[in-house]
């Protein structure tokens, strides 16, 4: 049963990456660097993308870093108060998802019938990264990984209408990972 999770999770995960990266990479350069919400959007998906995959989340460091900003101080179009240091390129994005997706897959196949259950906890001392929501967040990592999914599939979804909505086309839609675990 574990494997047929496992496969399964990574199928789907999986798919909404692939589905954040085909979005970043139908965005044209023109927009990528004059639509700062499209920008800010793929940001913040990339960096809680890998927050989530980092156990525990305490070790979490981004490569694309990013300040913590106070809510007066968030610019225009941001998502949150983890805001850029500058504007990454798309090439830098779709760089670090790639890196997250490979992380994904790590933890997948590292998921035992122990470690599965097993906490993914935030307390707000630990934090280098705040969360809007609440100070604190504990969900076991099979939690966490469809929490994670759902977060993906949320943003790629919002990267693909602002797709539509500017120049009424987007990437199609992704079924499976189209590679094994």
């Amino acid at each position: 049963m574990l494997d047929e999770l496992k496969d399964c999770l990574w199928k789907n995960f999986a798919a909404s990456i692939d589905m954040l990266s085909n979005a970043i990479e139908f965005c044209s350069d023109e927009q990528w660097n004059s639509n700062k919400k499209f920008f800010y959007i793929s940001y913040h998906c990339a960096v809680f993308l890998d927050y989530y995959l980092t156990i525990p989340p305490y070790k979490f460091s981004s490569p694309l870093p990013y300040t913590l900003t106070e809510a007066e101080n968030i610019p225009p179009d941001a998502v949150d108060d983890v805001v850029p240091d500058k504007h990454y390129s798309k090439k830098d994005l779709i760089d670090y998802i790639q890196y997250s997706r490979e992380k994904l897959r790590k933890l997948i196949k590292g998921l035992t019938e122990e470690n599965i259950n097993s906490k993914w906890l935030v307390n707000s001392n630990d934090l280098n990264l705040d969360l809007a929501s609440s100070s604190s967040m504990e969900l076991s990592i099979l939690g966490i990984l469809f929490y994670n999914l759902r977060h993906t599939q949320h943003h790629a979804a919002q990267l693909n209408l602002l797709l539509r909505q500017s120049i009424d086309s987007a990437p199609d839609y992704v079924s499976a990972a189209i590679d094994d675990l």
